[in-house]
């Protein structure tokens, strides 16, 4: 139970952080999600700092390592674990694996937008 507190509780400081993000008086030149894009390299960076400090430290407890990369990262955008998840694969030589999770994840969630709009759009 307090695992999903912690989680919980990491992901409402994430969510809030990327609305503070999405507040940010940054014009978006030619439509470009700027401020999602700043909030996937962002989150990339800190689930990879915090794997590698969890790593290389080995002081992080099990509990922080979730509130941090499950609950924040998680909270701030989904983007960092699959940035995460890829490289790893990538690091365990998986190419094949690594580039098929990439394309139908792009391909799949894209054509799923696609699919349920056009759905609640038809009925």
């Amino acid at each position: 139970m307090i695992n999903t507190l912690l989680v919980g509780l990491g992901g409402a400081i994430g969510a809030m952080a990327r609305y503070g993000i999405a507040l940010l008086p940054l014009k978006e030149p030619y439509a470009f999600p700027l401020k999602t894009f700043i909030v996937n390299i962002i989150g990339c960076f800190a689930i990879g700092c915090i794997v590698a400090l969890s790593i290389r430290t080995q002081n992080l407890s099990p509990r922080a390592i979730l509130f941090l990369k499950t609950g924040i990262c998680g909270g701030f955008t989904t983007y960092s674990t699959f940035a995460l998840e890829t490289t790893n694969l990538l690091k365990t030589d998986n190419y094949g694996i690594a580039i098929a999770y990439v394309v139908l994840s792009l391909v799949i969630g894209i054509g799923a937008i696609y699919f349920s709009q056009w759905t609640i759009n038809k009925f």
